[in-house]
């Protein structure tokens, strides 16, 4: 089990103990990759590791999760390699069951669903728009889905042998490093396999500010990828900086149509705008359907956040 860890202290304890409990019969270690934390993260860690021989920790200088991850595999002692994140909590039977299915399908890499599940209601309305079609498109690992082939899964339980076919986590993409390896196996004959039965506990960010940083920073880091890999394009991707553009340059056109008193341009203008913000209200309404008020009141919001952020970090680019 493998995790990067930068200033984890809120959930680091909870994420490794739920490891540690895990119903699995083989021998299982944690090997934790500290990066330059601002919190108390490595005093959690160093008493982890001195309670429990089965974790271990490896000093990881940049604090990339790529390279986390890397130095993370290099010093792990087994052939299976699983990734857990500091904000995951995995049920009791993920080890078992991905390793299991790792065996029966022949993937290099097999991976679930990406459960956001909240505590307050902010990131309860959070864990509502990450789990809705609206919010990230149709992504398996996201809403759920059969099990099958898949072009990348969350976290993964892999064969250390594809990741030293591939030359593991490129080091250089502070985001998307997932996807991007994925790509990777799945281009050197490898199989990716995607199973509702892993379903692990994600902690969504806590606030607006916070979400927003988030989601900028996947949208550069997926337009790198497109960037390195222009055949991975997809309208899913491109549905955020396209919407961007269309509601800012609507209402831009429509303010002119305001300007010149010119109603057929004022209509045309804010016909996107107001059009998002329909399909917005439309959106938040299912996704709060099982929510409290006041976390259904915050998903307009919460949409709009991600949405916008993911949009304008992919026309920024990486680079």
């Amino acid at each position: 089990m493998v995790m990067p860890v930068l200033s984890e202290e809120r959930h680091l304890e909870a994420a490794v103990r739920r490891i540690l409990s895990s119903a699995y019969d083989g021998s299982l270690e944690v090997v934790l990759a500290l990066g330059p934390s601002h919190d108390d993260t490595d005093v959690v860690a160093g008493r982890l590791a001195s309670e429990d021989p089965r974790v271990r920790t490896v000093a990881n200088p940049t604090g990339r999760t790529a390279a986390g991850l890397n130095l993370a595999v290099q010093a792990a002692s087994f052939d299976i390699i699983v990734r857990v994140d500091g904000h995951a909590l995995i049920p009791d039977n993920y080890v078992a069951v991905a390793v299991a299915t790792l065996e029966a399908t022949g993937a290099d890499n097999v991976g679930g669903i990406m459960g956001a599940e909240g505590v307050s209601e902010f990131e309860r309305a959070v864990a509502a728009a990450m789990t809705s079609w609206f919010g990230v498109g149709g992504a398996a690992f996201h809403i759920g889905g059969e099990p099958g082939p898949a072009l990348t899964v969350y976290l993964g339980c892999f064969r250390r042998s594809a990741l030293e076919r591939v030359g593991g986590f490129d080091e250089s993409m502070v985001r998307a490093q997932d996807w991007e390896l994925n790509h990777r196996i799945r281009q050197t004959g490898g199989l990716v396999w995607f199973t509702p039965e892993l379903h692990v506990t994600y902690r969504p960010r806590p606030d607006l500010a916070s979400l927003a940083r988030q989601y900028f920073q996947y949208g550069r880091w997926r337009r790198e990828v497109a960037t390195r890999h222009p055949e991975t394009v997809s309208a899913r991707y491109l549905a955020p900086p396209v919407t961007l553009i269309a509601v800012f340059g609507g209402t831009l056109v429509g303010i002119l149509g305001l300007a010149t008193r010119s109603p057929s341009l004022t209509a045309i203008g804010f016909a996107m705008p107001v059009g998002y913000a329909a399909a917005n209200l439309v959106a938040s309404a299912r996704a709060g359907r099982s929510l409290s008020p006041a976390a259904a009141l915050r998903l307009p919001a919460v949409f709009a956040t991600m949405h916008g952020a993911w949009g304008a970090g992919f026309l920024r680019g990486a680079r």
